[in-house]
């Protein structure tokens, strides 16, 4: 299996257009981090001579999204780049344009026939696999080991959500992670609002915990706004999320968030768009692109923050 880092993808994708192209763009739903994933993709396409990207937002919709794809392919856009909304629709999708013979690039949530794509279909993403290590790892450190923690999952058929769940169960296996326990583990469904009231359901229930591991950081921050409702103060607690979001440094600054994962929506957006390009203009790309994860902490926060501040 042929895998490429965000660095190889810059140094290989020297992309042109030669005559005008659409791509067509099917995004699951828009949250803070898929509108920053659209974003990256949108503002990386215009800098492309002869390049038109069409956008749709499938608002969290399976049959929505199948629908817009359709029409995407009814329109003979030169490409698609896709958020699925459900890994386990990769088969439906696949199917749909391998049979118009357009190319499709999967952005983000890898798709379940992965090891099944066609040529002229790529994955681009991140190692899922660092992102919850990388956060649990942290977690673990800092508290050297030992504790209660409480886990918030994204949605339960997303792939991400499966793989990050997945990691933090893996570390806390290992030696230097066994006292850690997980004394509850509930789908908040990447959102901010849902997690607000999942923690306030456990705090109702006296459950103890000594740090959240979130699957995202709109769920994490929502764990933190229930918190600080109920007057717990954020240094007893380590709190962690994945996606280094504006906010999410923004609460790091303010010491309520401890720990947070990059995973960089400028980095797969742009990728995504040059492997559409290349996949039209009919050359190869590798199937999997994977855009590196990256540690977050109040120690090196300094590099991620926005130029502004």
């Amino acid at each position: 299996m042929k895998t490429a880092t965000l660095a190889s993808i810059a140094l290989a994708m020297s992309v042109t257009v030669a005559n005008a192209q659409t791509i067509g763009v099917s995004m699951s739903d828009l949250d803070k981090f898929r509108t920053a994933l659209l974003n990256g993709v949108v503002n990386h396409g215009q800098t492309i001579s002869g390049l038109k990207l069409v956008t749709e937002n499938a608002k969290g919709d399976n049959e929505l999204q199948k629908k817009q794809v359709q029409k995407l392919i009814a329109d003979k856009v030169d490409a698609i780049i896709l958020a699925v909304s459900d890994g386990d629709l990769g088969p439906q999708m696949t199917k749909m344009a391998a049979d118009a013979g357009i190319p499709l690039v999967y952005i983000n949530n890898v798709p379940s026939n992965l090891l099944d794509l066609p040529e002229n279909q790529v994955v681009v993403a991140s190692n899922e696999k660092e992102s919850g290590t990388l956060e649990t790892k942290q977690v673990c450190a800092l508290l050297t080991g030992k504790g209660r923690v409480a886990v918030l999952m994204g949605e339960p058929f997303h792939a991400a959500a499966r793989a990050r769940t997945q990691d933090i169960s893996d570390v806390i296996a290992t030696p230097e992670c066994k006292g850690l326990e997980i004394v509850e583990r509930q789908a908040a469904y990447w959102s901010r609002d849902y997690a607000d009231l999942q923690m306030q359901e456990w705090l109702s229930a006296g459950v103890k915990f000594d740090a959240v591991i979130a699957n995202n950081d709109e769920m994490a921050l929502g764990a933190i706004r229930a918190m600080k409702k109920a007057g717990i103060p954020m240094k007893d607690v380590v709190v962690a999320g994945v996606d280094a979001t504006d906010d999410a440094l923004a609460a790091m600054t303010a010491g309520d968030l401890d720990v947070t994962i990059l995973q960089s929506a400028v980095g797969q957006g742009a990728a995504a768009v040059d492997a559409a390009v290349k996949l039209v203009n009919k050359e190869k790309v590798p199937r999997e692109n994977n855009v590196p994860f990256e540690l977050v902490t109040p120690q090196n926060i300094a590099q991620y923050l926005p130029k502004s501040q």
